[in-house]
């Protein structure tokens, strides 16, 4: 892949380990806990931490911006989170989670003047999303207050521009005829992750094994469960829309000015990947699509 979809996917590797960290950073998990959320394992607090742009949102809405989670599992956690503690209380939490996690991963180069120039650019190109779905994260977030002090700035961008990607790749899902648990089942069998770390979205064998199915039907699936050429092609071009979806705010910013975020982001990039906090297989494909 070439020109303008490969910068902009190159970007979202970029930005995706340094928005991550909200929901791995013991720093993270204390300030979870401090709210009152029971922290023996993180989904709680990660449905809080994603959904509360959305306000108190209900279970509908949530798993409709969820998109990737089984409904059952939403439900769980939406609108339950709120009787614990309120989005406001939510987005102060995170904030100084962020403060806490990023202080603790790069020191006192947070308050140095690359930390400053990166988010002044990555500020740019998220200033530059425009709204979307009514109830998508993207714009939930891009209609936050921005913080005050760079590292926040550079943080709260990178989420912006991830959760507008986000949008953008369901409606490129839905464009294909992709429903939620097809789009998982789908993006196994091009080898974006084993199926076996999809099964923390949620869904049961049996969901899995009917929507494998329903793609065997289509002829997008071979009998073993791996793509079929057909298969290879629809979801190439289900990532392609989505760069393609993704990719205003880059223009927005302008070539020189994404060349230089780039070269700012490769050290905390490497450091955040190096620190062993975020998982080695993930569900979203990053290094394999």
């Amino acid at each position: 892949m070439t020109g303008e979809p490969a910068r902009v996917r190159q970007m979202w590797h970029l930005l995706e380990p340094l928005h991550a960290v909200l929901y791995y950073a013991p720093e993270a998990f204390d300030e979870a806990a401090a709210l009152g959320y029971d922290t023996e394992e993180r989904w709680a607090s990660y449905f809080a931490w994603r959904a509360a742009p959305l306000g108190a949102v209900e279970a509908e809405g949530a798993v409709r911006a969820f998109h990737s989670f089984a409904p059952a599992m939403v439900e769980r956690y939406v609108p339950g989170v709120w009787a614990t503690a309120g989005p406001e209380a939510v987005l102060a939490a995170r904030l100084r989670a962020v403060d806490r996690s990023y202080r603790a991963l790069f020191g006192e180069r947070v308050e140095g003047p690359e930390f400053a120039e990166a988010a002044a650019l990555a500020r740019r190109a998220a200033e530059a999303v425009t709204p979307g779905t009514i109830g998508g994260l993207g714009p939930a977030n891009s209609g936050l207050p921005w913080p005050d002090v760079p590292h926040l700035v550079l943080w709260q961008a990178a989420t912006v521009l991830r959760e507008h990607r986000g949008d953008g790749h369901i409606a490129a899902l839905a464009g294909a005829g992709l429903d939620p648990v097809e789009s998982l089942v789908s993006f196994a069998a091009v080898g974006a992750a084993p199926a076996e770390v999809f099964a923390s979205r949620g869904w049961g064998a049996d969901e899995w094994g009917a929507a494998r199915r329903r793609l065997q039907e289509r002829g997008l699936l071979a009998a073993d469960g791996t793509a079929t050429d057909a298969g290879r092609d629809l979801r190439a071009k289900v990532e392609l829309r989505t760069d393609e979806e993704a990719a205003a705010p880059w223009r927005a910013l302008g070539e020189p000015g994404r060349e230089r975020l780039v070269e700012l982001l490769g050290e905390p990039w490497l450091e955040v990947i190096g620190s062993g906090l975020l998982p080695a297989e993930n569900t979203l494909g990053i290094g394999k699509v």
